[in-house]
């Protein structure tokens, strides 16, 4: 997949998701928490059986420090958390961030958790992790947009901030990009460890969302978030099988 690709596919799924606020009806999130239940399994089942053996296999020095670099992330993801209030699962609080308030915690949290996100893309599993992160980012960037229309900003402010929301995954990708090849400074020794704390991170988001329990109260809707969990283990591990046959 090429570069420009993998940007304007990035980009595009974030920022239409974000716009839509603007069209649809924002009460009834169901389709939107099934398509969280598929991507939130279908990134914890590419990072264990891709991200994860890639990042001990290629690291030059003692492998068991891996771990805590993971470790770094999945706590740092617990912090960004405190600021952006779970808005990266798809949640909607509208409560403490209306009228005149600017959410920037929120928005300066998210896009962090957005750049990181698009930095093991320059590894490799290129596809699959795009169109996971793709799909990911489809809630979140639709909750973003229905916090920013509660607020007292323009409809240009609220589409130029969702831009720059979606533009931070694709940055990450070419960040990353950058620094494997050697392009900026030397610090592509590292880069080992910062797909770890990324690593970490994809854990926490991932199985955050497994495990919340969302509509408890509505066995049908539960069925159905666990096919799209199930669906989404079964694609990505159809993915590793068919890597595994191709080497």
């Amino acid at each position: 997949m090429s570069s420009s690709l993998i940007v304007s596919i990035l980009f595009i799924s974030a920022f239409a998701s974000g716009i839509s606020v603007f069209f649809v009806k924002r009460d009834n999130a169901n389709a939107l928490k099934l398509i969280l239940s598929f991507s939130g399994s279908y990134l914890f089942a590419i990072t264990v059986l891709h991200l994860i053996p890639h990042v001990y296999h290629t690291h030059d020095g003692a492998s068991e420090t891996i771990g805590l670099f993971v470790l770094l992330g999945f706590l740092f993801q617990l912090v960004l958390e405190q600021f952006s209030h779970g808005i990266e699962h798809g949640h909607i609080h509208h409560g403490h961030h209306s009228g005149n308030v600017f959410p920037f915690g929120i928005m300066v949290s998210l896009c962090l958790h957005a750049l990181l996100e698009g930095m093991p893309l320059a590894a490799h599993h290129q596809t699959q992790l795009t169109f996971g992160i793709a799909l990911h980012h489809v809630p979140a960037a639709f909750a973003l947009g229905s916090l920013l229309l509660h607020t007292s900003l323009s409809k240009r402010y609220i589409i130029l901030l969702l831009a720059v929301f979606a533009f931070m995954t694709p940055l990450g990708y070419l960040l990353s990009s950058a620094i494997s090849k050697g392009e900026i400074g030397h610090i592509e020794q590292y880069f080992d460890r910062i797909m770890a704390v990324v690593i970490g991170i994809f854990l926490h988001i991932s199985t955050t969302i497994l495990f919340e329990s969302g509509s408890a109260d509505h066995h049908k809707f539960n069925k159905k978030k666990m096919v799209a969990v199930g669906l989404g283990v079964a694609v990505s591990l159809l993915n590793f099988l068919f890597d595994a046959h191709t080497h």
